[in-house]
């Protein structure tokens, strides 16, 4: 018993001599308990670790629990593990064993797999019809419910989460996009909608399993406690909702007969991948592969572009909105340039949803969002984990048992990277002096991601940001509830823990 006490003060020793003072770790539960000492601020945690230790840190966990890990929000990193040695670093299984709910679609899945989610998905958003489609139905869900709830909040003078009115709109938005169908989950009732619960309960529910070894979610999945079984409640209502639509589509395609003409430009993208997958069947044979026939495949697509167009975009809006309403000086210049642009017509532009093309002139109001993405990027962590053993440019070894996390939070915090300023809200490090948006490089500014992962909706993101940002900030002027603290939410997506409490007035725009 001497012995083993000895070994493990001088082990402890060892370790607290070469470690931040930030970081200690102790025998036998490693560095977690100053982690959850620190979970209410976790993400300025780990930033404030990484300054330390030269952007790039290790996360001992307990002993025996295989939750060891590599922090790092270095750029030459990044751009090693994401771009130049993108065929050695992969999600792996066991990020597909957390994120079992998301099943193999494009953001779980490795190598020749993902390859063909990228390759439909590429196809379907540069469609021209896609965007067009995309516009109308943005358009309509604006006018159609946002504008309106808005109103009663202004009419009411209520407080208003802000975030939940943003989390109603992406749902149905989405569901717009890829099912061609709206759950209605916006309107001034704010109703309870299953799917849209569901959804939610099983988003949150993956937090959990990061913060606790595999051995005990596994072990409460199989007994189905706790926020185990939750997420499979969760899953099994939102699974229903999502194979009904599939069910339905497949009826709703199979009316049309080969005289039929379908607008492409009315056509959501469920149905756009059933007819290309059936398209490719014609011309490969039946003896090709037929994944996209697969129920299974559809539902896991589907869900995966729920995420990527939901949560994050959701996320996005919000921490937009807080930033702006508390820098008065960004909402005058953005404002400025929406009536530079759009003329002085106050009753022309009261309520107006401004297009695709209109958006792009808007080049300050792209700047202010990117800057919002840089301090509060919707995914603020990226796993990856090496094929092979490696060295990383900033001199750490990883091999294939090594779980690598890229902070996308501290990234965008520290002065090597983005300057002195680099905490302010500025959207002028975005603008050239000749006007235009200075283009970042992805490892840098990686909010959607960086090299050959590099998300395939920026372009959509930007375009239903600034379709709502604007139509918004025209006609309404945003107040944050004095007292209220924006804190991030302990979740997947970096959201905000207790909503954007806000109050809505009028605003007189010309």
């Amino acid at each position: 018993m001497a012995a083993l006490l000895c070994f493990l003060l001088h082990s402890f020793h060892r370790r607290l001599c070469c470690k931040s003072p930030l970081l200690i770790d102790w025998p036998i539960v490693g560095m977690l308990p100053i982690v959850l000492w620190n979970l209410f601020r976790i993400h300025d945690f780990i930033t404030d670790v990484l300054k330390q230790e030269g952007k790039t840190g290790e996360f001992m966990g307990p002993w025996f629990t295989n939750m060891n890990y590599l922090v790092t929000s270095d750029p030459i990193n990044v751009h090693h593990i994401m771009s130049k040695s993108f065929d050695n670093y992969v999600k792996g299984s066991e990020f597909r064993d957390i994120f079992q709910i998301f099943g193999d679609g494009i953001f779980t899945t490795d190598s020749e797999t993902w390859r063909y989610h990228r390759s439909l998905l590429l196809s379907l958003f540069k469609n021209r019809s896609f965007e067009i489609f995309l516009e109308k139905t943005i358009r309509k869900k604006v006018e159609a419910s946002l504008i309106p709830v808005l109103e009663h909040v202004v009419q009411q003078r209520v407080e208003v989460d802000l975030q939940d009115i943003f989390n109603r709109f992406t749902f149905d938005n989405i569901c717009n996009i890829v099912l061609g169908y709206d759950p209605n989950c916006l309107s001034i009732e704010f109703p309870q909608v299953a799917c849209e619960k569901a959804f939610n309960e099983a988003e949150e529910s993956l937090f959990y399993r990061h913060a606790v070894p595999k051995s005990v979610w596994k072990l409460l999945e199989w007994l189905q406690l706790g926020q185990e079984r939750k997420m499979s409640e969760a899953c099994k209502v939102f699974d229903q909702f999502i194979y009904s639509c599939i069910a339905s589509k497949r009826e709703e395609i199979s009316k049309y007969n080969k005289s039929s003409q379908i607008d492409e430009a009315q056509v959501d993208l469920l149905s756009a991948l059933m007819m290309m997958r059936e398209q490719e069947e014609q011309e490969k044979g039946q003896s090709q592969t037929l994944l996209v026939n697969d129920d299974k495949f559809l539902r896991d697509s589907t869900f995966n572009i729920f995420v990527a167009g939901r949560d994050t975009i959701t996320s996005a809006l919000t921490w937009f909105f807080w930033l702006v309403a508390t820098n008065p000086l960004v909402e005058t210049r953005i404002l400025d340039e929406i009536k530079e642009n759009f003329g002085s017509n106050n009753d022309e532009m009261k309520h107006k949803v401004l297009g695709i093309e209109e958006v792009k002139k808007l080049v300050y109001l792209h700047g202010a969002l990117c800057e919002s993405l840089r301090l509060f990027p919707p995914i603020p962590f990226e796993r990856k984990q090496p094929i092979k053993s490696d060295i990383l440019p900033s001199g750490h070894h990883v091999n294939p048992s090594t779980m690598i996390l890229l902070s996308l939070f501290a990234m965008g915090r520290f002065e090597e990277v983005w300057g002195k300023d680099c905490l302010e809200f500025k959207p002028e490090r975005w603008i050239s002096n000749k006007g235009s948006i200075v283009h970042m490089p992805s490892y840098k500014f990686i909010s959607f991601n960086a090299g050959p992962r590099t998300c395939l909706g920026k372009d959509i993101s930007f375009i239903q940001l600034k379709m709502v940002a604007a139509s918004i900030l025209c006609n309404y002027h945003i107040h944050v509830v004095e007292g209220h603290q924006a804190i991030p939410s302990h979740s997947i997506v970096l959201l905000m823990k207790d909503g954007l409490k806000v109050r809505v007035t009028r605003r007189c725009l010309f």
